[in-house]
């Protein structure tokens, strides 16, 4: 068990300031990240407080049944890849009563996590709520199994993302997201299949995707800080799978009208008969 009293401190400034997305004419470099817990069983941790880290704040790399509750993560918002807890290569982990404030995404979750519950999540500032990035460098990614229920976003640059590189291969599946209230968020609801976190542009590789398939998104409501609330932007080739979409409710943040675009999406559901707004616009099938 590791629990807390106190602050771990991991005086970031001096790393943000020598990052590539901060200042492009440097190389993009990996920085230390300030917790990591590494091939742990039946681990707990619970009330931590921690801050400015370098890069990632808290990561579970390869551990088996974890519990975590009532961690607090705080950076600037303007903070380069400061994710707040990162999952990876762990299975059988519950995140409760998080509290997250940072630059990047708030819970990222990558390849070879499954069986992951995160409940009563606070985001905000951040980039949400994430799958992925999986696929990046042509690799094989897999995520299955994720549970997002409860949570409250406020004013990220995303709500709940699923993000993946042209050119990987795997899937990400079996994922959940319900009863969620989104605040001025900039992009409530996003799939984004075409990926690119780097300097130099993409390259338009189409020839394998990661599958996403089985993703439901219930008893989501609140505004967006953008016309588009519901982003869509599957792989042509493979297309976005067995979505469904069931009391989604959201509005354009000080008034006006929202909007949902789906690209390359097959859903398991009548959206028009359950209570989701703003409709889907469809895209290429």
């Amino acid at each position: 068990m590791v629990e807390g009293g106190g602050t771990l401190d991991g005086n970031g400034k001096i790393w943000w300031q020598n990052s590539c997305k901060i200042n492009k004419a440097l190389p993009c470099k990996d920085a230390p990240t300030a917790l990591t817990f590494y091939k742990c069983k039946r681990l707990t941790v619970k009330d931590l407080k921690i801050q400015n880290a370098q890069q990632i704040h808290v990561s579970f790399q390869k551990c088996t049944n974890v519990r975590v509750s009532n961690v607090a993560v705080a950076a600037p918002e303007t903070s380069p890849n400061t994710d707040g807890i990162h999952v990876t290569g762990t299975k059988n982990i519950n995140l409760t009563g998080c509290t997250i404030r940072t630059g990047d995404d708030c819970i990222s979750i990558v390849s070879g996590a499954r069986n992951v519950v995160a409940t009563n999540i606070a985001c905000g500032p951040g980039h949400g709520i994430s799958i992925g990035s999986l696929g990046a460098g042509n690799s094989k990614a897999y995520v299955s199994n994720v549970i997002v229920n409860g949570a409250k976003l406020s004013r990220t640059t995303n709500g709940v993302r699923i993000k993946t590189w042209q050119g990987g291969s795997g899937s990400a599946s079996n994922i959940k997201f319900k009863n969620i209230k989104m605040y001025d968020v900039k992009n409530p609801i996003i799939i984004d299949q075409n990926y690119c976190d780097q300097n130099k542009p993409c390259k338009d590789n189409k020839r394998s995707n990661v599958q996403v398939k089985n993703v439901v998104y219930e008893n989501i409501s609140g505004t967006s800080a953008t016309e588009m609330a519901i982003d869509f932007d599957c792989d042509k080739r493979h297309s976005c799978r067995g979505i469904i979409l069931r009391n989604v409710n959201l509005k354009r943040e000080g008034g006006g009208e929202a909007k949902a675009t789906c690209r390359n999406v097959r859903f398991s559901n009548n959206i028009a008969n359950d209570n989701v707004s703003p409709q889907c616009q469809l895209g290429e099938d």
